[in-house]
């Protein structure tokens, strides 16, 4: 043991014990309290009854009464109504309709707006609308010109090959018949 520890409680204080009868006896006045308690909201309920059914919000009225017995300290006794404070209310599976329209968050209704617009510049663009398509088309159109005359130029080349070729050939067999003489 620490040098200076003593044996016992705090500051030299005697414990005390409650006795089992003790217990009892607050558990009974406990019981007591909470039929009590219950009785007077069944007899309230009752009075309550009619009233509810003439204003139709039966179920709400009671839900209140209930929260406020379970709130303590000052929020039991001022009225505290904070904006900020979010109330969860739970649906049951039938109150959920499935009919409504499902709401697009922005990042969705962004991307379905980038996707349509996408697909519009598509269209205009095979259709040769565009300044891109008209511009690629232009291209087009001299590449195919340059080529056409490429195919012209190679074609002529070719006809002035064979036509020298035929001269030469037929000044070799007027050289070979020449000499053969």
């Amino acid at each position: 043991m620490p040098k200076g520890a003593k044996k016992g409680g705090h500051k030299g204080r005697m414990r005390t014990y409650t006795s089992p009868e003790e217990i009892d006896a607050q558990m009974k006045e406990e019981k007591e309290r909470k039929q009590n308690e219950q009785e007077e909201d069944g007899a309230a309920a009752q009075v309550d009854g009619t009233e509810e059914k003439i204003h139709g919000s039966g179920s709400e009225d009671s839900d209140d009464e209930g929260s406020q017995k379970k709130r303590g300290g000052v929020e039991g006794i001022i009225e505290i109504e904070n904006p900020n404070r979010v109330v969860q209310k739970s649906k049951k599976v039938t109150q959920i309709e499935l009919d409504e329209p499902k709401q697009l968050s922005r990042r969705e209704r962004e991307e379905l707006d980038k996707q349509k617009a996408k697909e519009r510049y598509m269209k205009m663009h095979l259709a040769g609308k565009t300044d891109q398509a008209k511009a690629d088309l232009a291209r087009l159109a001299i590449i195919r010109k340059q080529r056409e005359d490429a195919a012209k130029k190679k074609e002529e080349e070719k006809k002035s090959m064979d036509h020298k070729m035929i001269i030469a050939a037929t000044a070799a067999k007027g050289l070979n018949s020449l000499s053969l003489k």
